[in-house]
């Protein structure tokens, strides 16, 4: 019991830190983004060809990507192993004490992944040569993108998605690597918030300006 005990309380503490380093990814992949506001592609153009050529950022790209394959294997691992544990419903007035949030988050995880996968479909893919694309010019290949309702739409579904993951995510991970105390928990819940507000906003107005006014 011990060992399962101490694998689980592992698992998270690693999962944690892998969602602590993609929070702070996405500040900088926004900030880039927001380069596809200009009128001329130049500036995102050069920013994406930078962080596609750049040796360090190509070593943080294996990081990054090892994160994300860790955060979502573990992720479903653990829910597995919940579902395992609690194999029968909970009756009536005896509800779960879990949050809101902890509940759904396997489910907002596997939409977020479902839009990352679409998201390497329509521009990582294209830098490895897989999609056919120009890869010199992810500036035109997101306003056309931007152009199609469809794809608006299930881009700020995800992100609307995304900002209850964050919440979730953020808070939880301070408390997992230690961070669960009364002094820490007052700032840390209103920092998760304001987050996981700005990033999925600051995604969602580049998406409604492309779409609408560009």
């Amino acid at each position: 019991m011990s060992k399962v005990l101490f694998s689980s309380i592992s698992k998270k503490f690693v999962m944690a830190l892998a969602g602590l380093f993609l929070l702070t990814f996405l500040p900088v992949h926004l900030i880039i983004n927001l380069m596809l506001l200009k009128s001329e592609p130049g500036p995102f153009n050069t920013a994406a060809h930078f962080m596609a050529t750049f040796p360090l950022i190509k070593i943080m790209e294996v990081v990054l990507f090892g994160a994300i394959l860790l955060h979502i294997s573990w992720g479903i691992l653990l829910q597995i192993q919940n579902w395992i544990a609690r194999p029968v419903g909970y009756v009536s007035g005896n509800k779960s004490e879990v949050s809101f949030f902890s509940r759904f988050m396997i489910w907002t995880g596997a939409t977020i992944l479902t839009f990352l996968i679409l998201h390497w479909f329509n521009f990582y893919f294209i830098k490895l040569g897989i999609v056919k694309g120009n890869a010199e010019d992810f500036y035109s290949v997101a306003h056309k993108l931007f152009k199609i309702p469809a794809y608006d739409f299930i881009y700020l579904t995800c992100f609307a998605f995304l900002g209850f993951h964050l919440f979730h995510a953020f808070y939880s991970a301070f408390q997992t690597i230690g961070l669960n105390h009364r002094l820490w928990n007052p700032v840390v819940k209103p920092i998760a918030l304001v987050y996981a507000i700005i990033i999925p906003a600051g995604f969602a107005f580049i998406s409604i300006t492309l779409w609408l006014f560009r």
